[in-house]
């Protein structure tokens, strides 16, 4: 369950914080939204959530156990019960939390539920966050567009199962450009490029089939893959990107089926793969019959020159799967990416999308396909780049002046991300945990590696140059104390 409560105390109210909270919980419980045998929040959870002290909340599950609604439990934490002499009388109420733990779909990390969550707190510093800043949206470029949509008739029914065929038109296009030659009947819309991983793996590959994806990467942070019951295997990565080289080794040792790549400033790493790097890769994968997804999805976002030419601009044989988005240049709400490959497996990854959700918004894409058409979208691009340079520029002094000698990092050419590593052993969850303490959100590197500890992934796409130094500052300072050794918290 979520560790945060949408609700507040009525501070202005005669009855006590404590009592408010019973209150609360009773009704939880007794309207079902709490289950039998769920775990509450912690009393620290609660207490910092809530701004009381933590005596109130443990006054509050005193009461609610003494209610016989609460139990606590020898291993630890506070769980819903509900053994009230009205409820033993009756059928007991439906356990909820079977139903959770035999669900098919297996959960993010904790860490990753943790991230997730904590970004819409209201007054948090994301700074690791791989998304664009409201300053950085084109809100005056989308509504110029909506205006002049609206001018004229709108297509408000579905699309057909490849997505709107104008859009197509326009993305086949605007791939031409980068040397990716392909038809409008070769392109899936889909709803981002998440959904187009999801259909992949439920539409091309066998339950217990392994793909190789870099280590670190983002795929680890997502568990598109494992939850469709596959297994991932992490191939290392060098100044130019994925060792090609070790391909086959790892290909014969897992029987791999597939290998997903982000080349082009990667995530979370920044790295972008060398041009020749590239076609080493394209050569082994012809050789040993691998297909590919390529994720290029941070491609456009390039600050002094454009990366190397796409996999799939060197494909003849129609090996790679390439993956783009509008929602790392453009708008994330947009909700449009596109799939592009062979026809037959488009037509495949098409009807598994009908039956998921009956194709991409309508008038999203609608507005994507303008935003290509009317050269919009070259001209936000333009602004784009010099903004996230200078806002890679910004951190990059930032880490120097409060992090030199504690941590070494890239500098990369393009995207969101700087790859940060840690100088000493620093306990990252910890870190974690401290940061969030102090209005801080991080992301660390175990969630795209389980086996890097020193690594952070840092973004300067979303805080503001206020949160940026602010953050960088104190994340100096927390990390310079835990290198000197264990906070002690008594």
């Amino acid at each position: 369950m979520s560790d945060r409560l949408d609700w507040f105390l009525d501070r202005s109210s005669p009855e006590p914080l404590h009592m408010q909270l019973v209150r609360f919980v009773k009704s939880k419980i007794e309207d079902g939204e709490w289950s039998v045998g769920m775990r509450i929040p912690s009393q620290r959870d609660l207490a910092a959530n809530l701004k009381v002290n933590r005596s109130t909340v443990v006054a509050a599950i005193e009461e609610l156990t003494a209610m016989g609604l609460l139990e606590g439990r020898a291993g630890g934490g506070t769980y819903v019960v509900n053994t009230t002499w009205s409820v033993l009388a009756a059928k007991p109420p439906l356990n909820w939390l079977h139903y959770v733990e035999a669900g098919n779909h297996r959960p993010n990390l904790k860490l990753v539920q943790d991230i997730n969550e904590a970004e819409f707190q209201p007054g948090i510093i994301r700074l690791g966050t791989g998304e664009l800043s409201s300053e950085l949206l084109p809100q005056r470029g989308m509504q110029q567009i909506l205006s002049r949509l609206s001018q004229g008739p709108l297509w408000l029914g579905y699309e057909e199962g490849r997505g709107n065929a104008r859009l197509r038109q326009a993305i086949a296009e605007h791939m031409g450009r980068a040397g990716i030659h392909g038809s409008a009947s070769s392109i899936l819309i889909v709803s981002g490029a998440l959904q187009a991983l999801q259909l992949i793996a439920m539409g091309l590959l066998e339950r217990g089939s392994t793909v190789l994806i870099e280590n670190p990467s983002y795929a680890n942070s997502i568990h598109v893959f494992q939850a469709a019951g596959m297994q991932v295997s992490g191939i290392p990565m060098d100044d130019e990107g994925l060792r090609a080289s070790l391909l086959p080794h790892y290909r014969q040792q897992t029987a791999a089926s597939l290998l997903y790549t982000i080349p082009s400033f990667h995530n979370p790493t920044g790295t972008v793969m060398t041009d020749r790097r590239r076609s080493e890769l394209a050569q082994i994968c012809r050789q040993e019959r691998l297909p590919i997804i390529e994720d290029d999805v941070y491609r456009d976002l390039w600050f002094d020159a454009p990366p190397p030419a796409p996999l799939k601009a060197r494909d003849p044989e129609g090996m790679v799967l390439y993956v783009g988005s509008f929602s790392k240049t453009v708008s994330p709400g947009l909700r449009i990416g596109w799939i592009t490959g062979p026809e037959p497996v488009i037509a495949r990854l098409a009807d598994i999308k009908m039956q998921t959700d009956y194709g991409a918004s309508s008038l999203s894409q609608m507005v994507a396909e303008e935003w290509l058409r009317s050269g919009a979208y070259e001209a936000h691009l333009a602004e784009l780049r010099l903004a996230l340079r200078a806002r890679r520029d910004r951190a990059l002094q930032l880490l120097e002046q409060y992090c030199g000698g504690i941590a070494q990092w890239n500098k990369p050419q393009g995207g969101f991300y700087i790859w940060m590593k840690l100088s000493g052993d620093v306990p990252m969850v910890r870190l974690f945990e401290l940061a969030r303490q102090e209005g801080i959100l991080l992301n660390p590197g175990i969630i795209y590696d389980r086996h890097t500890s020193q690594h952070l992934r840092i973004s300067y796409a979303y805080a503001t140059a206020v949160d940026l130094e602010y953050g960088i500052r104190t994340l100096s300072g927390l990390i310079r104390t835990l290198l000197r050794g264990p906070i002690d918290e008594s």
